[in-house]
């Protein structure tokens, strides 16, 4: 088998779904239909919800709109299709589609972690900082750490897919999985990727640890200034953080389980990512407003004017 050999003697991947079992897959699928339209409402309500009211104009809230919409694109990514294959015994997807499906999950996968770094920096700098805040957090700046959030995760996606695009896949095509992602589609070059899964685990996983490691040095520091602060501020600083921080650990310890190791498939793997890819962008928007008093009265307001 020369290098001269085109890659695409497989022109699409079987996904062998989360199960088997006939009568599991029926409850599973409304389990996951119930999952993902709740997911899409709350996020695309909370979006609306801050795009709307002027009491949530605060740099934390403008963030907080793009977290929801990362979310919201993020679960229309993966779930849909998982879903859809629930009801029917082959499931296939295109070569392109697969590799489609790679890019922007860790375009928007990559997004988030800068967007989750934003905002813990904003929370440090209004806690920490307080009397500068308006300066330092000003709308073009904020704009700004917006589109290097966006252009983080198109990089990252980009050296990811770079790594897939040029393997040569001349079958089995079946991936042990119910999406399209970097480590089952490894297992199906033919050729020795252990190299190249090593590099994509430095990619993605040195990532998502050295991060999680900055945020949590920072939270840390934070929580030690909440000191200087009055006992309502104290109070409605350590809500805000208590959010931003169960979000962060939500979204890193999977992404951590992941990527930071050699290029395995456990069992485990499809559960973790089922909390990754589709429960995660569901609680999100539930944290965020259960603990915060503005939001819920935003969105009660929101309701009145509309029901008047």
């Amino acid at each position: 088998m020369g290098h001269s050999m085109p890659l695409n003697n497989v022109t699409e991947f079987i996904l062998i779904g989360l199960t088997q079992n006939p009568y599991l897959q029926k409850i599973l699928f409304f389990v996951f239909l119930f999952i993902f339209l709740f997911t899409v409402l709350t996020n695309g309500f909370l979006f609306i919800t801050i795009s709307l009211s002027p009491a949530l104009s605060a740099p934390m809230y403008f963030f907080l709109t793009f977290l929801s919409f990362v979310d919201a694109f993020y679960t229309c990514v993966t779930t849909p299709k998982m879903i859809i294959d629930l009801l029917f015994q082959r499931r296939n997807i295109s070569f392109n589609s697969c590799l489609t499906q790679i890019f922007v999950e860790h375009l928007l996968g990559g997004s988030e972690i800068i967007l989750l770094i934003v905002m813990a920096y904003d929370r440090y700098v209004a806690i920490c900082k307080p009397l500068h805040y308006t300066t330092i957090m000003r709308p073009g700046i904020c704009r700004l750490l917006v589109v290097v959030a966006w252009t983080g995760g198109l990089l990252h996606a980009t050296v990811q897919i770079f790594f897939v695009v040029n393997l040569p896949f001349c079958g089995p095509n079946i991936i042990d999985h119910f999406m399209c992602d970097l480590f089952p589609l490894l297992k199906l070059a033919c050729r020795d990727t252990h190299i190249l899964g090593m590099v994509m685990a430095a990619n993605s996983g040195a990532m998502c640890l050295l991060v999680f490691t900055m945020l949590l040095i920072s939270y840390i520091v934070i929580l030690n200034s909440l000191k200087s602060l009055g006992s309502e501020g104290r109070r409605k600083a350590l809500s805000t953080c208590i959010s931003h921080f169960t979000v962060v650990v939500l979204f890193f310890v999977p992404c951590i389980f992941t990527y930071t190791r050699p290029v395995a498939t456990y069992s485990v793997d499809m559960l973790i990512t089922v909390f990754f890819a589709i429960l995660t962008p569901m609680f999100n928007p539930i944290i965020y407003t259960v603990r915060n008093t503005e939001v819920k009265n935003a969105m009660k307001n929101l309701f009145k004017k509309r029901v008047n």
